[in-house]
Parts: C-alpha cells; structure tokens; sequence
C-alpha cells in the first residue's frame, strides 16, 4: 500500500510543535509525498493560535517544494452539540477539518456523551473527518459512531502516532476494533502520522499495517492518491482546487 498524502500534521503554530510549514513541505517532498494538510490546533487548545490564523491561510502557496499544501485544522470537539473552536466563517477558508478530542478542552466524560457529541459533529456539517478516535480517554458507541460516518461521507483517520504508544496510550487494541468494524460497515479512511516535528512527517507505518491487517480496500482509503483525495472533498462538496486541477 502507498501512502501519498499525509492528512495530519502540525508546525510551531501549534504551540507544542517544532517544526515550520516550509520544513514540513521538505519532509514532505523528501518521503515522496504528493499533497500536505497543515492542520494546526484550533484556538481553545492551550498555545493554539488565534482563529485568523486559520483564514489567512489562503496566503499559503498552493505548491511548497513541489507538494501539493491543503488548507486544514485539527479543531477541538467542544461539547454535546458537536461545536467546534472555530468561527462558521472560517469554513470556506479550509479545505480540511479535523475534529478531535482533547483532555484540555473536552473532559472526558461518558460514552453516551462522547457518542452524542461526534454525531452532532458530523452533522453539522462542518467536519471532514474524525481525528484519533482510539482514545481510551473517550469511549463511544462505535457501531452508532460509525454507521454516521458511513451515511454523511466523514472519513475516520487511523493515527499513527496513537499507534506507537507515544501519545493516548492504550489507542491500539481500540483502534483495530475501529479499523475492523469500520472496514464492515464501509466507512472511508485516512492515514495521519499527527508529526509535531518536520522527521516524523509520513510515519504511517503501523497505520498501513492496521488497514493491511483488516483488508481495507484501497479506494476506501483516501490517501492513497491525490486524485482519491481530491474527489473526496468534492464527494463533501468542497470546490474543485483549480491549481490541483490536473490531479483530480
């Protein structure tokens, strides 16, 4: 399986991250990646930057070192109803929304509330896909959770780092249960090596193995080709990128 589009990664304007978008893009290149999504922390992550951070992003040249850049965020999941840190404004600046728990602004709660909260997420319309949802911390309904996804075209993104035990430790016997039921149930997925340093950008490794485990098909994993990818976003009704128009 080739990866060609790493959909989670941070630079410094995350707060806790070290590496620059230029930085980032060179990895990028340098692992033999054809499209990028920066998808920093949104505002209410502690060291997050300030929502215009996120809007002006448009600044960004579609092409860093010869890899495609997506336009993103990792948002914050910020209670029941399924809101996220950002504006409704920002919206049409971003080609790429990630919606993530995070201790710091979501207390872990019930699985009942977890549930509810992703589905009001995903039906808001606002998100793309589901960030590291193997979280111990969050238990939910996964067939409800799930069977969602499936309906409204979110994707469930398999994180590699929740995979090596760096990070949300506990994740991996959560996450192949999450892989197998969603391979059932024929949701789409996307591999995100979540880098906060420029090195660990395309480290999808265990991802890779976890959907080669369950069988997952290719045309169901979105970032195994930008032209996958691409149409993807347009499946979600997101507009055709003209400077990626010869990749769709």
């Amino acid at each position: 399986m080739k990866i060609v589009i790493d959909t989670h990664t941070h630079t410094i304007a995350s707060g806790h991250a070290y590496s620059t978008v230029l930085e980032n893009a060179l990895a990028a290149k340098n692992k033999g990646l054809e499209l990028l999504c920066i998808t920093d922390h949104a505002p209410e992550m502690p060291g997050a930057p300030h929502y215009w951070y996120f809007n002006n992003q448009r600044i960004l040249p579609r092409f860093l070192h010869d890899v495609g850049i997506l336009r993103g965020v990792e948002a914050n999941i910020l209670n029941t109803q399924g809101e996220i840190d950002l504006p409704n404004s920002s919206d049409q600046h971003l080609d790429w929304v990630i919606a993530s728990f995070h201790e710091p602004v979501f207390s872990p709660s019930t699985e009942e509330a977890h549930t509810e909260a992703l589905i009001n997420a995903m039906q808001s319309g606002r998100i793309d896909v589901l960030g590291h949802t193997g979280n111990p911390n969050y238990p939910f309904d996964m067939r409800k959770v799930l069977q969602c996804a499936k309906d409204l075209n979110i994707v469930v993104e398999v994180n590699n780092t929740s995979l090596t035990g760096k990070s949300r430790k506990g994740s991996d016997t959560r996450c192949d249960e999450i892989v197998r039921l969603g391979n059932e149930i024929g949701v789409y997925f996307t591999t995100g090596s979540d880098a906060h340093f420029c090195e660990e950008i395309s480290k999808l490794d265990k991802a890779i193995d976890l959907l080669t485990k369950h069988q997952v098909p290719e045309e169901r994993i979105v970032s195994t080709s930008s032209s996958r990818f691409l149409n993807f976003l347009r499946l979600r009704g997101k507009a055709t990128i003209q400077e990626f128009e010869h990749l769709y």
